[in-house]
């Protein structure tokens, strides 16, 4: 957790209170501001709240990176075909149930040289309010499908949703992974409009930007088209998120 601004964000309570005298409504108003800021940091990974995410990479050259939550799903031999195409990695955060279900599409992401990332066994829609050991057992377990359909190990994992809080933080420190979040998020499971998609993601895209996309659906897939050109045109390069890691580790 970021103990500084939640220091601050005390001390304002107690002087708000203070300078009101103390009344009830005083109270309940810093109890919804407080509230506001603890969910506001569960939900922006970025903020590193409740635990410290890689979200971007310090760098100098024009370079990004591509990464594919939920798969490996019928849709990602496509992807796969389109960034061999470009001579581009990207890195993949999957599920463990997912990869059950595709064990030769992740092996083949692992074969072509992509980065794999640990994204939950069942990537469950109560992962917010599961406790610490449920929250290893998902990360652990995940690790075991892995290992025996793919012969990996990896250190790197992504919260599902980008959801935090103090159970997350503690399970991903027991289990001694890297939470990886993203400073561009394409939004592609929630809007339909590709256009809107596409201009999400280029539209104010910097140096070591960490892009957010799925490797769920047709709609990605045709955007991604347009993204690989666009990267071409602009003169990006693309990386894998273990760069990062690897480089703090030296």
């Amino acid at each position: 957790m970021k103990h500084y601004p939640f220091i601050l964000f005390y001390l304002f309570c107690n002087v708000f209170i203070y300078a009101f005298h103390g009344s009830f409504w005083v109270y309940v108003a810093c109890f919804m501001a407080f509230s506001a800021v603890v969910v506001w940091g569960s939900f922006a990974i970025e903020l590193g709240y409740f635990v410290n995410s890689i979200t971007h990479k310090r760098t100098k050259i024009k370079e990004v990176a591509l990464t594919f939550d939920d798969g490996p799903t019928e849709f990602t031999p496509k992807f796969l075909d389109l960034l061999q195409k470009h001579q581009v990695k990207a890195t993949f955060f999957c599920i463990g149930k997912q990869i059950e279900k595709y064990p030769e599409t992740f092996q083949r992401i692992i074969a072509e040289g992509h980065t794999i990332g640990n994204h939950t066994l069942s990537h469950s829609n109560s992962t917010g309010f599961l406790s610490a050991s449920k929250m290893m057992a998902e990360i652990e377990n995940c690790d075991k499908v892995m290992k025996t359909m793919g012969n990996i190990e990896t250190d790197l994992y992504r919260p599902p949703f980008g959801v935090t809080n103090p159970n997350i933080a503690k399970a991903i420190r027991r289990t001694n992974k890297i939470s990886i979040g993203w400073n561009v998020r394409s939004l592609d499971t929630i809007t339909d409009n590709e256009k809107k998609i596409y201009q999400r993601i280029t539209k104010n895209l910097k140096k070591g930007n960490i892009i957010l996309l799925h490797d769920t659906s047709e709609k990605t897939y045709r955007v991604l088209v347009d993204l690989l050109v666009f990267l071409e045109d602009k003169k990006y390069s693309t990386f894998t998120v273990d760069s990062i890691t690897n480089s703090k580790k030296k």
